[in-house]
């Protein structure tokens, strides 16, 4: 009995150790501990929600966590970052460490961008140009103004709707009254009479022996003009024809 008891104490003990030492690799892996790191450094004015163990990507790919966050200032904030070693040779001085998110609503992360190809790798406990982040409250606050604005216009537009279908307002008087519509016809063919009427006056002014002299000194510089058009494109023509056989 005690030779049992003893064994089962020895397998809990056991099965306790290797939990212990599972858990403190899992947590050494994350933290990096079991591989060659560097730090480097970026200044914020927010850093909207970032928290210490944050993830730290580049190209998409997890590098690095956050390792501490220091109010420096009343308006400039502290996040120094722990990355490892083999990707340092990608990260360029001019890298730029942005602020962002694991999906829509997920975990804040910071997202390092690639500098230019011909920079030289960023050393040791050098700092990242920082990209401040997008104020979400400030972006939901012009989503709900747009949305304010729209219902507003979906509700004139209705109003207008109405007052157009009910025969209000000048549009809905002009669509639906019949004497509108037939005082515009009339105007239509007034205004059709008088184009007439000016077409006549201006062949009879024509026809007088006063003006016939102007009117067909007008018709030949107008003839003449077209003519001279007409001589000058035979002209490129043949030009054309000239150098196309040459």
């Amino acid at each position: 009995m005690d030779n049992v008891k003893k064994i089962k104490l020895g397998f809990f003990v056991l099965l306790t150790f290797l939990l212990i030492v599972v858990a403190v690799f899992m947590i050494g892996r994350n933290q990096k501990l079991f591989s060659s790191t560097f730090y480097v450094t970026a200044f914020y004015k927010n850093i909207g929600g970032l928290q210490v163990g944050n993830n730290v990507r580049f190209s998409g790919i997890t590098v690095g966590i956050v390792e501490r966050i220091e109010l420096v200032t009343d308006s400039t904030v502290r996040v120094d970052m722990q990355i490892e070693e083999k990707v340092r040779k990608f990260i360029k001085r001019d890298a730029v460490a942005s602020i962002g998110s694991e999906g829509l609503m997920g975990d804040k992360m910071i997202v390092i961008t690639p500098g230019k190809i011909s920079s030289q790798p960023i050393q040791p406990g050098g700092r990242l140009i920082s990209a401040e982040p997008m104020d979400m409250d400030k972006i939901i606050n012009q989503i709900g103004d747009i949305a304010g604005n729209a219902s507003q216009i979906t509700n004139d537009l209705a109003a207008i709707t109405g007052q157009v279908t009910k025969g209000k307002g000048s549009l809905g008087r002009l669509i639906y009254d019949d004497e509108i519509a037939d005082d515009i016809k009339g105007t239509m063919k007034n205004v059709e009479k008088g184009t007439k009427g000016f077409e006549e006056n201006m062949n009879a002014l024509k026809s007088n022996f006063l003006l016939r002299g102007y009117y067909r000194k007008k018709e030949k510089e107008t003839q003449k003009q077209k003519e001279r058009k007409v001589d000058s494109l035979q002209k490129s023509k043949e030009n054309d024809n000239e150098k196309n056989r040459d």
